[in-house]
């Protein structure tokens, strides 16, 4: 317990809150059910229950008086725990009782600078630790109220980077004129805002925040920015000080609930009207009112049901005041008859955030409560029919023309949704059509779905059915659902609207552009193209999410638009002009990377310093252990304290010899003048959040990474750096465990094959056999996996060749001899064979190794067809000679026969006869060599075919036994094998080799075989949550490059061809930053102009 003073009032009335002194701090509990005042004057806290959303004049429930002076920050739970930030310290109290809850090892923690509650009452604060090299780093932690002692987790913050706040369960943090987002549970990362005024600091006074899990509204100094965290791209930029304008957007937005989020960033008129305007008519007469703070909370978790709040302070009490969505249609104000009111924001498509699910919902109950085809409905103004299987509408008995080429047999029901907006339920699907001040109908929406049935009670049933499946997993989510496939084959202008309206594109564009490619509809396909390019030069800073339309569907475009948009797309950034620093060459990195730690990491650090002031030899060995802990597991390596650069992020994770083989790679390599750049594949490593685990396991999900693997994509350096990042998060790692786990498996293997009986013992030899089959199984298991998941992939890929030979080997091999205690040398032999050469394989990882595996493999595979050819005609001339020179039947190897066969291997072996007296030999022979099964190779097929073989290697002893001048024939075939395969195709084949090799001798070889084995770690080693940290799979990746690299690098993409302008200001600064002086465009112009002129004094001279 500290020393802090603490002296509870919770008697039944109060009649003098803070005795009357200056209220400076109203906080408001995350549910709204409580609130807290503070007096700096007489040092009290006072509580006031806040249950009634219809309340005005809250009433205090109890008062604290505290001794602590200074006070910085005061919030407070559902449950009533206060927590409050003085002198950089952090206390919190139960206000249900006199207890001081006392932080956990709070030893650890320095100078708090925030503090909040979540909606799960979890205190988050922000405050700093020391490390062991005596710096400090901010770190955001949350802890437990109700489980004393219990923390849930804990971030880093990165060097550069400032905390706004904490608000919906995200994290706002300002770095360099950006504000970010991190999602606490999913660790989503977004970069939200940015000042314009490049000159301009902007500091996180000058920024107020008020968001929820859909939107977020940034005020920075008189602009108020509404951001979609969904559709990632702010949607509009407002001038506080312009109550036009700002009463347009939040009528034209009433129905997506923006007012609670906009109102605390009001400082113009308009927010005390819409205030007052919300005041009980008793209480009208307060006007002095002074707005405090404001909160809001979903009903049954529903947007459409928001409940916003204002507290302010009046006569020493707290005010609450409760305002809707659609409050200010009930205002008269003075500038609401304007006629620019709706012009500029009847652009913005607000159905994108399905604002009338309510209405969506009574239309399907009321059509399926009351079942019949209609063919005309009558609305306010309106009149819907069907004429001639098309809409006809009628606004005041005028028939509205419009584009409208879609067939319709049934319609079902509509509602107004505005005076503008029209939702349709037809026999095809839902429909949304806006009538703008020009008088013109368009779409706005359309969802395709078959309801065209016959009009019985059977298909009525049926009718129901679809109705409350299609609204129950579609429509009742915070935002309309996707268009299928059907809903673009069957409205063209349904597809014009998308891919011309920004929000629509964006929402709806990677839908649109898969039935592009699907359909082969080019133009279309160009115009999305386009269109996205054109979003994103318009604002590089924000309006980066169209990238990813383009790359959410790469793997399906034709082979010369991956060339196109990775060309186009090379060396850009994010921004007008690029920066230049010193790092790394291709060295990747994200500008948000915020390591989440445990609490054995926190705890274990807090120890370690505490041994450091009483006995440092002690400290140093345990931070030696410390290290061979983290060597031998990685996640123990997961410390804050070891790394002093936050930022460098990728070292949180990886085990201790990666990170000194980095730190000496670094010394041997020191930093250069690096220019900044991004890889323009937004989200293209993610993979989708929504899955099944057990699904997901066996049959994963694949990204666009693992679906891109070609060359045409690896030409360029953003694939490489893509790369990089990979294998720096999590790749290295990952392979260095499955390249331990396979040198167990080959070692206990090889030691039970390969040591003699003398030196190891039965017991032991049986150990190290069943050890064996347990890791070949877990490898196996690997292999079985990508089986499953794809057959015909799995079947391409030559490497599981080896694999599944290298495991299943020795798995039967160990099996055989532990069952039948018989040493199967074969066996034996075959399964080290191939156990080494796998061993060998993992090599082909690192580059100086692997671009020799990648150019045996390419070239396999591009010549595999001719070897096809030549193994056909090798057997052919085996066939022909087997033919030729087998023997007749009858002869036996074990006793010798005469005959006239020549082909019999008796007379094809070696004889010796015995020379008589007379100088002459007898006829009968005194020593015959036995024959074998070698004599004769072509008494069977198998050997003659290998007999072949060891002539095509020079080999030619297999046929050597017979007379040529006997058997021309035998001379004929070997000539042609000689000419046709010895010299001809030989040769061609050593030609072709020649040819093949170039073509695998470049880096592009090598990339694409290191995707491949990251793209098989992701898929069957990481499990299904691993797959969704964004540590491992950001959604955009910047890197740097060194500038001579780079100038080099532009040069020869100018020599080749291959440069393009398709940023022509972004190049442009790009230029003057690499200092080259001409731009390839301009200097292709000059040529052309040059080659004019000179053709025009050709001319003159005639």
């Amino acid at each position: 317990m500290s020393d802090t003073s603490i002296k509870i009032n919770n008697d039944d009335k109060i009649d003098n809150p803070h005795n009357g002194n200056l209220i400076t701090i109203i906080q408001v509990s995350p549910n709204g059910s409580y609130v807290v005042t503070y007096s700096p004057e007489d040092h009290s806290v006072v509580g006031w229950n806040s249950l009634d959303d219809d309340e005005q004049k809250l009433k205090p429930d109890r008062s604290i008086k505290i001794s602590d002076n200074n006070i910085q920050q005061i919030c407070v739970s559902n449950n009533k725990e206060l927590a409050y930030i003085y002198d950089n310290k952090l206390k919190i109290i139960d206000m249900n009782n006199e207890e001081e809850i006392e932080l956990w090892e709070k030893n650890v923690y320095k100078n708090f600078y925030y503090c909040t509650f979540s909606a799960q009452d979890k205190l988050i604060c922000c405050n700093d630790v020391e490390d062991r090299h005596g710096t400090y780093q901010k770190i955001i932690l949350f802890y437990h109220i109700k489980k004393q002692g219990s923390f849930d987790r804990f971030w880093v913050i990165p060097k550069n980077f400032e905390l706004i706040s904490i608000k919906a369960e995200t994290i706002y943090l300002l770095s360099n004129n950006y504000v970010y987002t991190r999602d606490i549970y999913t660790g989503t990362s977004i970069r939200l805002f940015v000042n314009e005024k490049e000159d301009e600091e902007c500091k996180c006074d000058d920024i107020e925040i008020s968001s929820d899990r859909r939107f977020a509204c940034l005020r920075i100094k008189d602009k108020i920015i509404v951001y979609s965290l969904n559709l990632e791209i702010p949607i509009a930029t407002l001038d506080n000080n312009n109550d036009t304008q700002l009463y347009n957007f939040i009528n034209h937005t009433s129905r997506i609930c923006l007012l609670h989020l906009l109102i605390p960033l009001l400082k113009s008129g308009l927010r005390n009207s819409i205030l007052k305007r919300c005041l009980k008519e008793e209480c009208q007469n307060y006007n002095n009112i002074q707005i405090k703070t404001f909160n809001c909370r979903e009903k049954n978790q529903d947007f459409n049901k928001l409940i916003g709040h204002a507290y302010g302070i009046s006569d020493g009490n707290v005010w609450k005041i409760k305002f809707e969505n659609n409050i200010l249609s009930k205002i008269n104000f003075a500038f609401k008859n304007s006629n620019d009111l709706d012009d500029e924001n009847d652009d913005l498509n607000i159905y994108l955030f399905n604002p009338y699910v309510d209405i969506i919902y009574e239309l399907f109950q009321e059509a399926i409560s009351n079942f019949n085809h209609k063919e005309e409905i009558n609305l306010p103004k309106w009149k819907i029919k069907i004429t001639n299987r098309k809409l006809e509408f009628q606004w005041n008995t005028k028939v509205i023309e419009f584009n409208n080429n879609i067939q319709i047999h049934h319609l079902y029901g509509s509602k107004l949704l505005n005076d503008n907006d029209i939702l349709i339920l037809t026999g095809i699907g839902l429909f949304i059509y806006h009538f703008n001040k020009k008088s013109k109908l368009s779409i706005k929406y359309f969802y395709y779905m078959n309801l065209s049935m016959d009009d019985d009670e059977k298909n009525k049933e049926e009718l129901k059915k679809v109705f409350s499946n299609d609204f129950g997993r579609k429509f009742n989510t915070l935002f309309l659902p996707l268009p299928n496939y059907d809903s673009f084959k069957l409205s063209d202008e349904w597809v014009s609207y998308i891919k011309d309206n920004k929000e629509s594109l964006l929402k709806y564009g990677a839908g649109l552009l898969s039935y592009a490619i699907e359909e082969h509809k080019l133009e279309l396909i160009d115009t999305i193209y386009e269109n996205c390019l054109n979003h994103f030069k318009k604002d590089l800073r924000n309006n980066i999410a169209f990238l990813k339309i383009i790359t959410s569907k790469i793997p399906k475009y034709y082979p010369e638009y991956i060339q196109k948009y990775s060309l186009e797309s090379t060396m850009i950034i994010d921004s007008p002009c690029y920066s230049i620093n010193r790092n790394f060459h291709l060295r990747p990195f994200q500008y948000l990377q915020m390591s989440r730690l445990f609490v054995l990491n926190l705890y274990r650090h807090n120890q370690l310093l505490k041994l450091h002031e009483y006995n440092k030899i002690s400290y140093y060995i345990l931070n030696i252990w410390d290290h061979l802990l983290a060597f031998i597991n990685p996640a123990y390596y997961a410390l804050p304290v070891w790394c002093n650069n936050v930022n460098n992020i990728f070292y949180f994770a990886i085990p201790f010899p990666f990170y000194i083989y980095d730190k000496i790679l670094n010394l041997i390599t020191p930093p250069t003048s690096t220019i900044t750049f991004m890889i323009p594949y937004i989200g293209f490593a993610n993979y989708p959040s929504d899955y099944n685990w057990f699904k997901e396991f066996f049959k994963p999900q694949p990204n666009q990474f693992v679906k891109t693997i070609n060359r045409d994509f690896y030409k360029t350096w953003n694939a490489e750096v893509l790369i990089n990042s990979k294998w720096n998060s999590y790749g290295r790692v990952y392979y260095g465990m499955i390249w331990i786990l396979f040198m167990t498996f080959l070692g206990c293997f090889t030691a039970a094959a390969t040591i003699p009986q003398q030196h190891i013992n039965g017991d032991t030899r049986k150990k190290l056999l069943k050890a064996s089959i347990a890791l070949g199984v877990i490898h196996l298991s690997v292999e079985i996996r990508q089986i499953i998941y794809n057959f015909t992939k799995w079947f391409k890929d030559h490497w599981n060749y080896f694999d599944v030979i290298a495991y299943v080997l020795p798995i039967f091999a160990s099996i055989n001899w532990l069952q039948t205690d018989v040493r199967n040398i074969q066996l034996l032999s075959f399964s080290c064979l191939f156990l080494d050469i796998k061993f060998l394989l993992f090599f082909r990882i690192f580059e100086s190794v692997g671009t020799y595996f990648a150019i045996i493999i390419g070239v396999a595979k591009r010549i595999f067809y001719f070897l096809i050819i030549l193994f056909i005609l090798i057997i052919s001339f085996a066939h022909a000679l087997f033919i030729l020179l087998s023997p007749e039947p009858g002869f036996s190897l074990d006793k010798q026969t005469n005959n006239n066969d020549l082909n019999n291997p008796w007379n094809l072996v070696n004889t010796y006869s015995k020379v008589l007296d007379d100088g002459t030999f007898d006829s009968n022979p005194y020593i015959i060599q036995i024959p074998d099964e070698n004599t004769n190779m072509f008494t069977n097929y198998k050997t003659a075919i290998f007999a072949m073989y060891l002539f095509l290697t020079g080999d030619s002893s297999a046929l050597t036994n017979w007379k040529y001048i006997n058997n021309p024939s035998l001379v004929i075939l070997i000539i042609l094998f000689s000419l046709l395969i010895v010299v001809y195709l030989m040769n061609l084949f050593i030609g072709l080799l020649n040819l093949e090799i170039d073509k695998d001798y470049d880096r592009v070889s090598y990339l694409v075989q290191k995707a491949e084995i990251l793209a098989e770690i992701e898929l069957f080693y990481l499990l299904p949550q691993q797959r969704r940290i964004k540590l491992f799979f950001p959604n955009i990746i910047y890197y740097c490059a060194d500038v001579d690299k780079v100038r080099a690098e532009v040069k020869k993409l100018i020599k080749d061809g291959r440069w393009s302008n398709e940023f022509p200001e972004m190049k442009k600064d790009l230029f003057k930053k690499l200092n080259i002086k001409r731009n390839p465009e301009e200097a292709d112009l000059r040529i052309l102009l040059e080659e004019v002129q000179s053709k025009l004094k050709y001319i003159e001279n005639l």
